[in-house]
């Protein structure tokens, strides 16, 4: 019952911070349709919105799908889920908690390496 409780309160959240997020920043990408412009076929939009928990990135795609990237800065983790236009049906496709990643120095980044940048730096003092 309790995880069916937590469950319902996330999405919940997730759903508000969404619509907050999308309403806030949908202005942006009207103005060129007032205008008279229009974007290119197969073109993609980018949104984002924050509260003070959470930050909702959203990106329309060509293939009739949205996708809605929810971050929590707080406990450090990161969820994406597409949502299909046509029946509005909401899909969970990654959770992810990014403490361990923000700790790698540096993980295929090419060369310089940032260490190899920092023994340069520590030579010239």
């Amino acid at each position: 019952m309790r995880g069916l409780v937590g469950g319902a309160l996330l999405g919940l959240g997730l759903v508000v911070t969404w619509a907050v997020g999308f309403a806030g920043a949908q202005a942006p990408y009207d103005a060129p349709a007032a205008r008279g412009a229009s974007a290119p076929r197969g073109a993609t939009h980018d949104r984002a919105g924050s509260s003070a928990d959470l930050l909702a990135l959203s990106q329309d795609g060509g293939d009739g799908r949205q996708q809605i990237t929810i971050v929590d800065p707080r406990q450090r983790v990161m969820a994406v889920y597409h949502v299909e236009r046509g029946s509005g049906a909401l899909q969970l496709k990654s959770v992810r908690n990014l403490s361990w990643d923000l700790q790698i120095e540096d993980y295929n980044s090419g060369t310089p390496a940032p260490r190899d940048i920092r023994a340069l730096r520590d030579q010239q003092r």
